[in-house]
């Protein structure tokens, strides 16, 4: 289970964006250099299926709290580490691997997502068909 939960972060960490405006009116577009930094996951939500209600996946995504508080780095060279940041797991879930953005693209180790908006602050993810045909997980990170 830990390892299906790892790998959904993973390809959702990896999404592909489009372009949207911070909050001080600048253009953020969706490349390594503007990704590229520090987060925590600050939301989770699944839907099963195009006409099912969202619901908040944060809990059962990641049941441990030491889950909770990672942080994803996301270096300009493509490559990303995982940090078992605060309350520490055991095994710790320190990881790392590559990653990179073209177009609305974002690429994990290989695996492609997409990223549903970016504001240089907030880079929402999104993965479908994960669990079944149609569905939507929607990852919300948060730059530290």
């Amino acid at each position: 289970m830990r390892n299906i939960i790892f790998l959904a972060v993973i390809i959702t960490l990896f999404a592909t964006a489009c372009k949207k405006n911070n909050n001080n009116g600048s253009s953020c577009t969706t490349n390594a250099a503007s990704i590229a930094g520090a987060y925590k996951i600050t939301g989770v939500t699944y839907k099963a299926n195009v006409t099912s209600a969202e619901m908040d996946y944060f809990n059962i995504l990641f049941p441990d709290a030491c889950e909770r508080d990672n942080v994803y780095t996301f270096q300009t060279n493509g490559t990303y580490q995982l940090k078992d940041a605060g309350k520490a797991c055991s095994p710790a879930a320190d990881n790392n691997g590559t990653w990179s953005v073209s177009g609305n693209t974002m690429l994990t180790d290989g695996d492609a997502n997409t990223i549903e908006s970016f504001n240089c602050k907030t880079l929402i993810l999104v993965n479908t068909d994960t669990q079944t045909p149609g569905d939507k997980l929607k990852l919300t990170l948060t730059k530290q």
